[in-house]
């Protein structure tokens, strides 16, 4: 270890004297700066057997944090993680509930499968452009009061979609709610990549995507369920008002940010600087790229498989067809589970790892049993949150000082996969039928796996 003192330009240098040692465990080619109780103090810990400086540089303009992160097991902790895992939930609950009603919306108001996707993928899009603005704001707006905001007003807007008397105010209805969400992912990434103790961050962003599991799976599954005994108006406004009580219990469990600094004033020009750094940035370029292709492959793989199941030999309804989405179970063990093994091995096998069972997974829903659709989807969802869990975090890593603007241009990606590749894959449903599917999805998961493998090789030729 070195003893250093930091200037006010943030680079490291001198020989200061220092008050508070922060042991870790050894994390490979990975280094940090542990702040002191002296005040422009500090150590820094090189986490290789052959250290360099160079890497550890403070972020142009960055401020030295004023209270350490929050470590797993504090009270601090468990609040952070179930607040945010009720945003998760909320959030993705409300964007996917009517991915199950795509066959109900065809045939209520004449639609083609491609055109009935639209309900999902507009509000995909306008999410995607909302979280790119909100990356943005979230610099000089308090965080939580921001996804509070969002979380509520999004859900009302759920309830204006279930009483929409025709199909375009359904889908003006569900632009505005996917707008509104937008205030809540890249949010969230951003608050755990500040607000956590940098060994644990990992394993909170996969409890974090957890919560997206759950919300996804809840959305779907109750959907399906409640169209088999209501409508789909009735079950859509049921999962508004469900969302409206997760916003209070998130409000009323989140820590307030500790290590947070508005910046004053929206300066564009400070903020396509920011972006700008970051797309020139090879490692975090090929994560954006890791996000377009995860959500390119689970929604198209998603949306359609219900028009299948729908159609012979299987003819299931709405209720049995939503079941699928219970293999998002996976997801919420997966996440957690790759958040921790990226802690301590890295994410370049992880996130290759999951891109290959979603490969995989694809080819096995070629069966024309049951049993192997539900097992290759099952394979798909575990992959897609392990390679989500591990991808998103590792962009908090490599953003340095502007995690909001990182965190939005990471999902403005992920959510353009959906948005652009939901309809493709019912160009390639109505075309190639479900072989054409798979062969759009293996293909994607295959560049993923690819990109994976390339986005470490990348990051420590810049010292991450």
């Amino acid at each position: 270890m070195w003893r250093s003192s930091i200037g006010a330009s943030g680079a490291v240098g001198g020989d200061g004297p220092v008050k508070a040692l922060v042991s870790v465990k050894s994390i490979r080619d990975r280094c940090f700066i542990y702040w002191t109780n002296e005040a422009r103090s500090a150590i820094l810990a090189p986490m290789s057997t052959t250290p360099v400086m160079a890497p550890c540089t403070a972020a142009p303009g960055s401020a030295s944090p004023p209270h350490p992160g929050i470590e797993r097991g504090s009270a601090a902790y468990r609040r952070a993680n179930l607040a945010l895992f009720l945003a998760g939930c909320s959030t993705f609950s409300l964007l996917y509930c009517v991915q199950p009603l795509l066959p109900e919306f065809a045939r209520d108001f004449g639609l083609s499968p491609a055109s009935s996707s639209l309900a999902l993928s507009l509000s995909t899009a306008a999410l995607a452009v909302a979280i790119f603005a909100v990356g943005a704001l979230s610099q000089q707006v308090a965080r939580r009061r921001l996804m509070f905001a969002s979380m509520v007003l999004a859900a009302l807007c759920n309830l204006l979609a279930a009483a929409a008397p025709n199909w375009p105010l359904l889908l003006l209805a569900r632009l505005a709610e996917g707008a509104l969400l937008g205030g809540v992912p890249a949010v969230a990434m951003a608050y755990l990549a500040e607000e956590m103790d940098a060994r644990h961050l990992s394993g909170a962003m996969g409890l974090y995507v957890a919560g997206t599991a759950f919300g996804g799976m809840m959305g779907r599954v109750g959907m399906g369920l409640l169209v088999e005994s209501a409508d789909w108006r009735t079950a859509m406004a049921a999962i508004g008002a469900v969302g409206l009580v997760a916003a209070f219990g998130f409000a009323a469990l989140l820590p307030p940010s500790r290590r947070f600094v508005p910046q004053p004033g929206f300066v564009l020009q400070r903020h396509l600087r920011a972006w700008g750094a970051q797309l020139r940035h090879p490692g975090l370029l090929r994560l954006f790229a890791v996000g377009f292709v995860l959500t390119s492959v689970f929604v198209a793989l998603f949306n359609y498989v219900g028009f299948r199941l729908a159609g012979a030999p299987y003819l299931l309804g709405p209720g049995r067809i939503s079941l699928i989405f219970l293999a998002y179970v996976f997801g919420m063990f997966s996440s957690p589970l790759a958040g921790r093994l990226a802690d301590r091995y890295g994410g370049r096998w992880p996130l290759a790892a999951g891109m290959a069972l979603m490969a995989l997974g694809a080819l096995v829903t070629l069966g024309s049993s049951l049993m192997a659709i539900v097992a290759g989807i099952s394979l798909v969802t575990f992959g897609f949150f392990v390679g989500h869990s591990v991808a998103s975090a590792w962009v908090g890593r490599l953003a340095g000082a502007d995690k909001g603007h990182a965190s939005s241009l990471y999902l403005l990606f992920y959510y353009f996969g959906s948005s652009i590749t939901g309809p493709l894959g019912g160009w390639a449903w109505q075309h190639g039928g479900w072989g054409g599917e798979v062969a759009l999805t293996a293909t994607l998961a295959l560049l993923g796996i690819v990109l994976a493998i390339q986005v470490e090789s990348r990051g420590q030729a810049r010292g991450v």
